[in-house]
């Protein structure tokens, strides 16, 4: 297949970039017609595009990771939603990060988790729980960034307390590999009287869940 049957895949309301990911596998050339996608004019092109990278990223992490210095400067994307993207596709990539490039951009990574847009702040969230998974070693130093957004500023009092729900969810997903747990519950204790009814309740389950288990390590 050649790039401009690729894209004429993507433009159809009916298209399946679930499809379209599984034949990137089978023809890895595909990936970097996807790739230049993200450029096109064409916004269906465009973000189907950048849809279909993004479930590539989770399943063959490897086809991606080639690419990973493209993502790294979508982090800087002035298009929010490439940018959205990015974040959850570098998170996937550092599974197979045997080159630790993930490490050497860290501090930009995680550099709007505090705000001031709150999709953004909770995409980030979403991506360090994947990368506390892939790369245990710095569990230490992503959960200071998730700390940060106590004092986080986003565009309403409404967007901080779904960014402290996206990250008790966080937690959840690899709160076992952590050595303070302590810290970590204290934290999301400090939202069981949460006034988003989401967000307290999950804090109330993730306390019923791992207040035991803390107590005895």
């Amino acid at each position: 297949m050649n790039k401009q049957d690729l894209f004429k895949k993507l433009i159809p309301k009916e298209r399946d970039l679930q499809q379209i990911a599984k034949m990137a596998v089978r023809s890895p050339e595909i990936v970097n017609y996807l790739i230049s996608g993200i450029k096109e004019d064409n916004v269906r092109i465009r973000f189907g595009s950048n849809n279909t990278l993004l479930i590539i990223s989770e399943k063959t992490p490897e086809l991606i990771y080639p690419h990973f210095d493209i993502f790294k400067e979508y982090l800087r994307s002035e298009n929010r939603i490439i940018k959205w993207t990015a974040i959850l596709i570098v998170a996937n990539l550092t599974v197979t990060d045997n080159k630790n490039k993930f490490d050497n951009i860290f501090n930009l990574y995680f550099s709007e988790i505090t705000g001031p847009v709150m999709i953004t702040a909770a995409n980030i969230v979403k991506g360090a729980a994947v990368i506390a998974r892939a790369k245990p070693y710095l569990i230490k130093d992503i959960i200071n960034e998730m700390f940060k957004i106590i004092n986080g500023s986003y565009q309403t009092d409404e967007c901080f307390h779904i960014v402290i729900g996206h990250t008790i969810s966080s937690f959840d997903k690899f709160f076992t590999l952590i050595d303070n747990k302590k810290e970590v519950l204290d934290f999301v204790r400090l939202y069981i009287n949460n006034p988003r009814r989401p967000t307290r309740n999950k804090a109330e389950k993730f306390i019923r869940k791992w207040n035991k288990i803390a107590i005895q390590v």
